[in-house]
């Protein structure tokens, strides 16, 4: 993984750098802290596709695949 193209390096040269700067976009705003709905607190990750868990209170909730509001 470089600076460069960040956690995209794991595709190698496949897909094309479009796609990939699509798919490193969408993951790191994935990865990052989000707030809690129930604390407020920035400390909510996710634990698996659509279920997040609030790091600080222990709350669990679903939401959306890559981010924990929709719409």
């Amino acid at each position: 993984m470089t600076k460069k193209v960040g956690s995209a390096g794991k595709f190698g040269p496949r897909y094309g750098m479009k796609l990939r700067r699509k798919w490193l976009e969408v993951d790191r705003k994935q990865r990052k802290l989000h707030e809690c709905p129930a604390c407020q607190r920035r400390a909510v990750k996710r634990i698996s596709t659509g279920i997040w868990k609030c790091r600080k209170c222990g709350t669990t909730f679903i939401g959306g695949a890559y981010l924990p509001k929709t719409g």
